[in-house]
């Protein structure tokens, strides 16, 4: 078993349990819908390719399911502004994949570590530093995989070369759950230690909505200004 998958069986027992259930509450994901998801990736990894062509495959654990779960976070995201941030940052994180891969060895096996795993380090940092909320970090990881496997298609195309193109497939299962499971633990831990700033001076007039801090006054902070003007007053 890969690591990818390996990581996706300790994730659904952890869920089981009840461990992570904040983190799914503030993606909009239930436990339930989790574990169908991790599942379906699992059982979908293990399943035959599907052919799209004589260059193109795609893979339904790899591929398929995760782009179903990047698609319903994307309709549960809280703002128009994450939304946008969401789709700029896994943009962002196909180009930042695709390059890495240029500046790796074309020999993966001179590689100390499988080069998928770094391609899954990579576009889950960057997917968290660029899309900040749970959600949008965790769709810009998972995207900036499967954006990277797709541009390299199109080269492929473009540059007449034969080497075939599989989605999702093989070692990109663990790159898909390396990506967004780190994107989502950074966002979780940063996003953490962010809202305990909060109580700062810097961060008094400041609410902390949807993994990030906003410039809106907090309403409960408002009322209590108001409160303390009519007393004053009545004094």
């Amino acid at each position: 078993m890969s690591f990818g998958l390996t990581m996706l069986v300790l994730m659904t027992i952890l869920i089981l349990f009840g461990v992570g259930q904040n983190i799914l509450d503030r993606m909009r994901l239930s436990d339930k819908g989790a574990v169908i998801f991790m599942l379906a990736i699992f059982i979908g990894g293990l399943l035959p390719d599907i052919p799209l062509g004589q260059r193109f495959s795609i893979n339904i654990g790899g591929a398929i399911v995760p782009f179903i779960l990047v698609v319903y976070l994307y309709v549960k995201a809280g703002t128009t502004r994450e939304k946008v941030r969401s789709i700029m940052a896994s943009l962002i994180a196909g180009v930042a994949v695709f390059l890495v891969g240029r500046l790796l060895p074309a020999e993966p096996e001179t590689m100390v570590v499988d080069p998928n795993y770094v391609y899954g380090v990579v576009a889950g940092i960057v997917g968290y530093l660029l899309g900040r909320s749970r959600r949008a970090s965790f769709i810009a990881g998972v995207m900036g995989i499967l954006l990277a496997d797709i541009a390299q298609g199109v080269e492929n195309v473009i540059m007449d070369i034969p080497s075939p193109v599989k989605l999702g497939a093989g070692g990109a299962v663990d790159a898909v759950v390396i990506s967004g499971l780190l994107a989502v633990i950074l966002s979780e831990l940063i996003g953490e230690f962010r809202e305990k700033l909060q109580g700062g001076t810097e961060k008094k007039r400041l609410t902390f909505n949807h993994g990030e801090f906003s410039e809106e006054l907090d309403p409960n902070l408002e009322s209590y200004k108001k409160e303390e003007e009519r007393d004053s007053h009545d004094k």
